[in-house]
């Protein structure tokens, strides 16, 4: 839930916009990297958003894709590969693929936005939240709405998610005026459109601030898209070019 009594969740309570680095800034630094995190924070973010994935044995570790090869350029898949054997693999810029722990405890004040890329992940990704009580900095989500549930069943109602396509949908229609049921997630989080289909329009924001969520609209790389989002009214932008980003943001002032 967005509030927990009254509170809103530490995560979406911040100045907005609220700037996310996604994935760290990968178009400036190598994705998913600590490098690339490590950029993000030196900018000045609070907010990154990243992707997990899980070894064979269970640790999850930052990773987008399900394989190998356009990171590192080797063959393999990120499931099949120990923690042991993955540890020694590295992106073709030479850095080490980081364990969500490791970027946990790495910067204790960043909120990090979260999506499990596999079912895999789940149950380690929420293990690994549990164990650096970061409750209140994460965010997270999935295309597969069941992974979401999961995660909301493994962590309890302190958990801050945003929706897959049915929630989407649901707060989509509210704007048009279809009585469907209140939001329960704190955050939605979207592209600008969706198969030709503009989602993120003015209807939407009002519905979605009507019902106290916050709209988070991802991947926006160019000046002119950003300053249009931020003229409807969204909450927060992620970004692959944090630099530009932070520029468009100190250049409208508070």
């Amino acid at each position: 839930m967005a509030r927990t009594m009254g509170r809103l969740h530490p995560f979406l309570d911040h100045p907005r916009p609220i700037a996310f680095a996604h994935r760290g800034g990968s178009l400036e630094v190598e994705e998913n990297t600590m490098s690339a995190f490590a950029h993000a924070v030196a900018l000045g973010y609070s907010h990154v958003e990243t992707d997990v994935q899980a070894t064979r044995d269970g640790v999850a570790v930052i990773f987008h894709d399900d394989d190998l090869e356009r990171m590192t350029g080797e063959r393999g898949r990120i499931a099949d590969l120990s923690w042991n054997e993955l540890s020694r693999r590295c992106t073709k810029g030479g850095e080490p693929i980081p364990r969500l722990d490791e970027l946990l405890s790495a910067w204790p004040g960043l909120r990090i936005n979260l999506e499990a890329k596999a079912d895999a992940a789940v149950e380690p990704m929420a293990a690994a939240i549990a164990r650096a009580d970061a409750l209140d900095r994460v965010c997270v989500g999935s295309f597969e709405a069941r992974r979401t549930a999961r995660l909301r069943s493994l962590l309890g109602p302190g958990l801050l998610w945003s929706p897959a396509h049915a929630g989407v949908l649901s707060l989509w229609l509210r704007g048009w005026g279809v009585p469907t049921p209140r939001p329960d997630f704190g955050a939605v989080q979207v592209p600008t459109h969706h198969k030709g289909i503009a989602v993120v329009t003015p209807r939407l924001v009002r519905a979605a601030h009507a019902a106290g969520v916050q709209v988070h609209v991802w991947t926006v790389d160019e000046a002119a898209e950003m300053e249009r989002l931020l003229d409807l009214g969204v909450d927060g932008l992620m970004s692959d070019r944090p630099t530009l980003l932070k520029e468009v943001i100190a250049r409208r002032g508070p």
